[in-house]
């Protein structure tokens, strides 16, 4: 078990170092292999405890939507059946989606329901 950010960041470092040999990753046969793999849960669970990734906000999934798929704010809102305007009020935070809207983003944007309905 990790006990503090120093040891933390001292496995990090170790963990970059072991992955810089490709045989490391490749070959559980390797030395380093057993050690890289046991480090990186180390740092999995500890990471988990204290530096959680949290879900992305409704806005940052709906941009991330756009840019994957190429679609500007006006495509997206004829894509959604739903005004341009009401996508900037989306993308800027400003209002909520009503849940028959939530359920086309989610739907059509392939986003999950809990980011869509911020739960």
């Amino acid at each position: 078990m990790i006990k503090s950010e120093k040891e933390y960041s001292a496995i990090v470092e170790r963990i970059e170092e072991l992955l810089s040999n490709p045989e490391n990753i490749e070959n559980p046969d390797a030395k380093g292999y057993v050690e890289l793999n046991l480090l990186s849960d180390l740092v999995a669970d500890y990471e988990e405890t204290f530096h959680p990734i949290k879900p992305p906000t409704l806005a940052e999934a709906i941009k991330l939507r756009m840019q994957e798929r190429g679609l500007s704010q006006k495509a997206l809102s004829e894509f959604l059946g739903i005004s341009t305007s009401r996508i900037s009020e989306y993308l800027n935070g400003k209002s909520e989606p009503t849940l028959k809207v939530a359920r086309e983003i989610s739907k059509k944007l392939d986003i999950e329901a809990s980011i869509v309905l911020g739960v």
